[in-house]
């Protein structure tokens, strides 16, 4: 089998940040071959960054067993799906002034960065069919966590019609048709949350019909219990923020609240980050402050690829999948 990634990271990814890549991505492939499962987090805009296109890949070739996301990156990913067309780049975004922005706002483009998102053809193309799927499961009286509510639209077929990327590049149909487990901290704070808060409050959706963040919490405990025998549970964190946070707090929350003494630590952690270690920041802080907090063993696998995840994540799979 060609491994072309493999070779050239072996051979010029020597020292520093290019070193700890190689590490990190040696240390992934030996966990998943010892019987690991591994957990990936997204925070940031990876969804936007295309970070599907190979991410899809990593799912479907069962190099993923759970994923961790913003509402932002759970959404995107679709949006990407339906409406890649009609986005824009913006590559000289530094440059922008408050008249350019306010420019973007009128002609419906908000930016991301360099890039950006189309509202009409592309919030407005998922709300129209996520609102049936909201109102139906009220109406039956049913209740389902966001990605699943995302997952049954996927499945459903009505958003086939407006696909303008390859279907395999799509994270997100991948991890429906695995029904891959996902956790969605924080959903509230995302377009398709803040939607659905806008029907809550005009009555014509309960709250209570999209599970919660603490049933997120309850899940993931119920998973995690089930799945971190043997080798354990591994944890890939791109970026820092509530994607990482929520999910990695599963650990001392088992231990200490549930006083259950034999629940392993993560068994592995690596995270990409462009945070600059400081006074409390946790997204910048060193692997090892986890061990205070009773995350990390002593002895876990730990790596920090200190970099820009758009660039090291798609090489670091490329790594995974040929190895």
């Amino acid at each position: 089998m060609s491994k072309p990634i493999t070779e050239f990271i072996e051979k010029y990814y020597l020292h520093f940040n290019a070193a700890a890549l190689v590490d990190a991505s040696k240390g992934y492939v030996a966990h998943l071959k010892e019987g690991g499962k591994m957990m990936i987090t997204l925070a940031g805009a990876m969804s936007t960054a295309e970070l599907g296109k190979i991410l899809a890949e990593m799912i479907r070739q069962d190099k993923v067993d759970f994923i961790s996301c913003t509402g932002a990156n759970l959404e995107e990913d679709l949006m990407n799906l339906v409406a890649h067309s009609h986005y824009e780049r913006v590559p000289h975004y530094r440059d922008l002034t408050a008249q350019d922005e306010w420019n973007l706002l009128e002609r419906g483009l908000n930016r991301v960065t360099d890039t950006c998102i189309p509202e009409e053809e592309a919030f407005r193309r998922l709300q129209k069919h996520i609102v049936e799927i909201w109102k139906d499961a009220e109406a039956k009286g049913e209740r389902y966590f966001p990605h699943e509510f995302m997952y049954k639209m996927i499945l459903s077929g009505v958003l086939e019609q407006y696909y303008e990327i390859p279907r395999e590049n799509s994270w997100m149909i991948a991890a429906a048709e695995k029904n891959l487990p996902i956790v969605v901290p924080g959903w509230e704070d995302s377009t398709m949350g803040n939607i659905f808060a806008s029907y809550c409050i005009k009555g014509e959706l309960t709250a209570t019909t999209t599970k919660s963040g603490i049933e997120y919490m309850t899940y993931l405990a119920d998973w995690y219990t089930k799945n971190s025998a043997g080798k354990g549970v591994g944890f890939f964190q791109i970026g820092g923020g509530i994607a990482g946070d929520f999910p990695i707090c599963v650990v001392p929350m088992l231990y200490q609240d549930m006083e259950m003494h034999d629940i392993p630590f993560w068994s592995y952690f690596c995270q990409i980050s462009d945070s600059t270690t400081s006074y409390g920041s946790y997204s910048g802080a060193v692997p090892n402050e986890k061990i205070t907090w009773g995350k990390l063993d002593i002895t876990t696998p730990k790596y920090i690829v200190e970099s820009d995840a758009t660039i090291c994540a798609p090489l670091m799979f490329s790594y995974i999948l040929e190895n």
